[in-house]
């Protein structure tokens, strides 16, 4: 009996990657790339150009960031899911923005530091199946559905959200750190803010480093901008200062 002809692999799951962080962009890449069944179509540095990306080249799913110059990533959301599963990939872990993601038609919501990159990598390929991840940290639960095929459908967000309150992503404000729980973010760039939140977790630069796919050279940079700003000259003061916890006459 002649030998059955092995079935041809599918075509590979096709990826957009939106971040304004080259060294993010090129970190995603580079990894999903290791994987035959995975590739990375197109690039974008900002939610308007993912949008554009992804009419043209059509991808099966998207990793997109929340906070981007010009067009931010929730911004862009709505027109992008309506396209192809979307997930949010990214340091934001405030209630309010994972909600809008969820409610704006994101079917994932990963966390940079909370994930391995085998995680990543088994999220992207549930996410095409229907199968929606999200941080554990955000305290958003999945539920199963038999009657919607639609992931960010079986989301369901435990997070207090008010109307009254002004998201962060308020027009014309998208250029700016966030205010964190109504602390001042004292100028602090998006990059900077996550890295002294980083830095206020306890992690030494090598752990940073890691955590946001730059170098340690990059990190003492920000850290350097971050000082002056805060007018520290240690890792203590620094973290007295963004917590709240420095007193008037804190020696500068």
């Amino acid at each position: 009996m002649p030998d059955q002809p092995q079935a041809l692999p599918g075509p590979p799951l096709r990826v957009l990657v939106a971040d304004d962080n080259p060294v993010v962009r090129a970190g995603l890449t580079a990894l999903l790339g290791t994987h035959p069944d995975l590739e990375v179509v197109a690039q974008a540095t900002d939610g308007e150009e993912a949008l554009r990306e992804a009419r043209v080249h059509h991808p099966d799913v998207v990793l997109l960031d929340v906070r981007m110059p010009g067009t931010d990533g929730l911004t862009a959301l709505p027109e992008l899911a309506a396209l192809c599963p979307v997930m949010m990939l990214t340091y934001s872990t405030e209630p309010e923005v994972v909600a809008e993601a969820l409610c704006r038609g994101a079917s994932g919501y990963l966390v940079h530091g909370e994930f391995t990159a085998p995680e990543l990598i088994k999220a992207v390929r549930d996410l095409r199946e229907g199968r929606p991840t999200v941080s554990s940290s955000l305290g958003v639960s999945y539920k199963p559905s038999r009657e919607s095929h639609d992931p960010s459908s079986q989301l369901q967000p435990f997070v207090a959200q008010s109307s009254k309150a002004r998201p962060w992503y308020a027009p014309r404000l998208h250029r700016r750190a966030p205010d964190r729980a109504g602390r001042p973010s004292f100028g602090l760039s998006s990059r900077e803010v996550e890295v002294m939140d980083l830095i206020a977790s306890g992690m030494n630069n090598r752990q940073i480093a890691a955590t946001c796919f730059i170098s340690e050279k990059t990190v003492k940079n920000h850290i350097n901008h971050i000082f002056a700003k805060l007018h520290a000259s240690t890792r203590g003061e620094a973290i007295a200062h963004w917590l709240g916890t420095a007193h008037r006459g804190w020696p500068r």
